[in-house]
C-alpha cells in the first residue's frame, strides 16, 4: 500500500478534496492533513502538524496544494524516510505576490472571508462553478475563524523556501492550471530555476485544479506514482 499524504489549500479543511480523494486509484491510499481552523498557525507550526501524519513503514507520495506547497517542500527538504515523490498544485516556493516588508502586517488584516462568494468561485473554479462546489467553499470559508485567514495570509506573504529547494532529493511533479488567476505562471518558472529536473503537467482548467478535474488530476498523480517506482 503506498500512501498519498494531501496538504490542503488556505481553508486547511480538506473538505474540497473529496472528488480527487475518490478518483485515486485503490492502490493509493490517501491521508487528507486538517489544519485547525481556530488556532493562527505559521508555516513553521503547519509544518510540524504536518510532519506527524507522515507515514514511517512503507512509500508515500506527498502532495502539496496551493496555500501548502512551502509546507511539502519544507517537508521534502528534511528527507523523510519513505518519501518518493512530491506533487505541487497550483502552488509556490516564493510568495506569488510581492509588497513591501512594511505594509504585510496590513494586507494581513484584508478581510478574505468578507469576499463575495461570486468574485471567489470565479477566480477559483471558474466555468467549473456549480452550487454544490458554491455551497463547499462557503463552508470552508465559514468555518475558518478570521484571525486564522490573517495568519495565513501573512505566512503566504512573507514565505521563502526557494532555498531549500536544492535540499528536495526526490522527483518533484508540479500540475499547473492553465487559467489559474491566482496562483501566476512565475511562480513555476521561480520553482524550475531551483529545480531544473521539475515535471510540469498543465491542464486546462482554473485555480482549483483537484477540484475541477480531479480524475485527470489522480491520473496523473497514479502515472507519477509508477515513474518513481511505487508498485501497487
Amino acid at each position: 500500500m503506498t500512501t498519498v499524504v494531501l496538504l490542503p489549500g488556505m481553508d486547511g479543511s480538506g473538505s474540497l478534496l473529496d472528488e480527487f480523494v475518490a478518483a485515486l486509484p485503490a492502490g493509493l491510499k490517501a491521508v487528507v492533513v486538517q489544519y485547525p481552523p481556530d488556532r493562527a498557525l505559521d508555516y513553521r507550526e503547519l509544518e510540524a502538524l504536518a510532519r506527524t501524519a507522515l507515514p514511517t513503514e512503507h512509500p508515500f507520495l506527498l502532495v502539496g496544494e496551493s496555500f501548502s506547497g512551502p509546507i511539502a517542500i519544507s517537508l521534502a527538504a528534511a528527507g523523510p524516510a519513505g518519501l518518493r515523490g512530491v506533487v505541487l498544485v497550483c502552488s509556490f516556493a516564493r510568495s506569488p505576490v510581492w509588497v513591501p516588508r512594511w505594509i504585510r502586517p496590513l494586507i494581513g488584516l484584508l478581510p478574505l472571508w468578507l469576499v463575495p462568494l461570486r468574485i471567489a468561485t470565479a477566480m477559483l473554479f471558474g466555468r467549473s462553478q456549480s452550487p454544490a462546489l458554491r455551497a463547499r467553499l462557503r463552508s470552508a470559508i465559514a468555518n475558518v475563524r478570521p484571525t486564522v485567514w490573517q495568519a495565513r495570509l501573512e505566512a503566504v506573504l512573507s514565505t521563502d523556501v526557494t532555498a531549500l529547494l536544492s535540499k528536495v532529493r526526490v522527483p518533484l511533479l508540479y500540475l499547473r492550471a492553465a487559467h489559474d488567476r491566482v496562483v501566476p505562471r512565475s511562480a513555476l518558472e521561480l520553482i524550475s530555476q531551483f529545480f531544473p529536473k521539475l515535471q510540469v503537467i498543465e491542464l486546462d482548467c482554473p485555480h482549483f485544479l483537484l477540484q475541477t478535474k480531479p480524475a485527470e488530476a489522480a491520473a496523473q498523480v497514479h502515472a507519477f506514482a509508477r515513474e518513481v517506482g511505487i508498485a501497487f
